[in-house]
């Protein structure tokens, strides 16, 4: 009854996020936890060479989860919602979305997993001094200006798949400083786009002929707990299908998903990090200090009460995985064995503990895409394995979760030790951790540290951009972000922490050696479009 009274007293917190492969909703209520949770299923396409998502799918993805959501609270609570004490969208970060002043879509969205832009990412990172890797938005931009495409001299407005969202539910053109990080170095000090580095980039175009300024044409910064906008009744209708949805609603700032997963893990302060493994997989660790020299596997984005982070991302991460397990399915229907995928994932995940620690010598490349921060362009996924290599099930399944962890090992270790930052602990989240310990385990092996996954860790990203909605909505103004999250939601949370193991860590060691040597391989399968 306390749960039907704040959902029709408006008393809850709602968060969407827009992952890659499902957009989710999750309703929080005043104790901060989840309420109830809806979800809809979507995928990329590639397109003329470009991986995106259509306006439409993203309307209809918006509006379907909304309504999974919906249907679940009516279907057990017995009521429909037509009001929240606030709202937060969050979204795969970087991209690239262009308007013109009639805000016209000016090409199809320029998602993170595009590889296009290698040219325009060295370029300003040579002129900035400053890492700016392929998927930031600054790249997908400058990069249509090298190549002259038509719609340059047309843009308003460029902002991120989370910042489009918001923008047609409020109206407002904004952004949390973790998500604008992604598109544009920011100044610390601060807390905005860096005025040095733009002045360089408008230097650096300057015989183009743009008729825009960068500094107007992105986004405006809205820190983490201020408000960011109403949802306005062509945004109510967007949303919620039924017309029941009120407008009228307070929006925290738009996030990126690597912000929000930082939220759901209580990763915001130094010495703390997370690892979010799905399609991609990435880290983040809170500095306390500036790196000594600036990294091209690494890249400087912001938490969302503006901290800075090191990030290494990596494009491809359980992709692979998912194929061989649908294979291992489609063989058991074929047997009369009908077993439910999530049964199927935990037990493939617990033959893999009883694998040998080095996967026998059997080293797959999770390519689908191609990875910066081993240097592809294009991927292609490869199994090697040695003519005396124990070819079995069990390690044919250590070596798939070692490979989605692999390529995330190494710029991490250009981190924890070549710049000697120092993580107490990491807190894991997404689906490569769903069935448990098997990649907890391993991933603390690859990482040599403690790995904690919490019991709400299997909400991930949208729960996050709950709290940061209901963060926004608390009546205590002077509390911090760090002191919300610490006090009011993780005081009483509970999590299962994993210690690297000796044979493990042995192991993958061995299994990287093998996967670096290897990479010459996947290269040339690659430059042979073995695909």
């Amino acid at each position: 009854m306390n749960i039907v009274s704040q959902i029709q007293e408006g008393k809850t917190s709602l968060g969407i996020e827009l992952g890659s492969t499902r957009i989710k909703a999750v309703i929080v209520g005043e104790d901060f936890l989840p309420i109830a949770s809806g979800s809809y299923s979507w995928e990329n396409k590639l397109e003329n060479g470009i991986w995106t998502y259509g306006v439409e799918d993203i309307k209809e993805g918006l509006q379907e989860c909304y309504k999974s959501l919906s249907q679940k609270v009516y279907s057990k609570y017995g009521i429909y919602i037509n009001k929240f004490a606030s709202i937060g969208i969050s979204a795969m970060m970087h991209g690239y979305l262009a308007f013109d002043k009639e805000d016209n879509l000016l090409t199809p969205f320029r998602t993170w997993r595009n590889t296009t832009t290698g040219q325009a990412a060295e370029i300003l990172s040579k002129t900035f001094n400053y890492n700016i890797p392929q998927r930031w938005s600054i790249a997908h931009l400058y990069q249509a200006i090298l190549n002259k495409e038509e719609h340059i001299g047309k843009i308003s407005f460029i902002t991120t798949l989370a910042g489009y969202v918001h923008w047609l539910l409020t109206g407002e053109k904004v952004l949390g400083i973790g998500d604008a990080s992604g598109m544009f170095p920011i100044d610390w000090k601060n807390q905005d786009y860096n005025l040095e580095m733009i002045s360089s980039f408008e230097e650096l175009v300057k015989e183009s002929s743009l008729g825009w300024r960068l500094k107007d044409i992105l986004p405006k910064i809205i820190p983490a707990g201020y408000f960011a906008g109403n949802l306005t009744e062509k945004g109510a209708e967007l949303l919620d299908t039924t017309g029941i949805l009120k407008s009228g609603i307070p929006f925290c700032p738009p996030e990126g998903d690597a912000e929000t997963g930082m939220v759901a893990t209580n990763s915001i302060a130094p010495k703390t990090g997370n690892v979010s493994a799905g399609t991609s997989i990435f880290a983040m660790v809170v500095l306390e200090n500036d790196l000594s020299t600036m990294h091209e596997e690494i890249d400087i984005v912001a938490t969302p009460s503006g901290s800075p982070v090191a990030m290494v991302h990596c494009n491809n991460c359980t992709t692979e995985l998912d194929v061989w397990v649908n294979m291992y399915h489609d063989f058991l229907k074929t047997m009369g064995f009908d077993l439910p995928k999530n049964i199927l994932y935990d037990k493939l995940y617990d033959i893999a503990l009883s694998s040998a620690a080095d996967c026998s010598d059997i080293i797959i490349y999770n390519y689908h895409s191609g990875e910066p921060v081993t240097g592809f362009t294009d991927g292609v996924p490869l199994m090697i394995h040695g003519a005396k290599s124990d070819f079995n099930a069990s390690n044919i399944m250590r070596s798939l979760i070692y490979s989605c962890l692999a390529t995330l090992k190494i710029g991490m270790d250009i981190l924890l030790k070549q710049e000697n930052v120092k993580i107490e602990n990491m807190l894991a989240h997404g689906g490569l951790f769903k069935s448990p310990i098997t990649g907890q385990r391993f991933l603390s092996a690859s990482l040599e540290v403690p790995v904690t996954v919490m019991q709400s860790a299997g909400e991930g990203g949208a729960w996050g951009i709950a709290l940061l909605a209901a963060y926004s909505a608390r009546s205590d103004k002077d509390e911090t972000l760090e002191e919300f999250l610490q006090s009011k939601v993780f005081a009483m949370q509970k999590g299962l922490t994993l210690n690297p193991y000796k044979t493990d860590v042995k192991g993958f060691d061995k299994y990287m050696e093998k996967y670096k040597q290897g990479l010459a391989v996947e290269r040339s399968a690659v430059s042979h479009n073995i695909n």
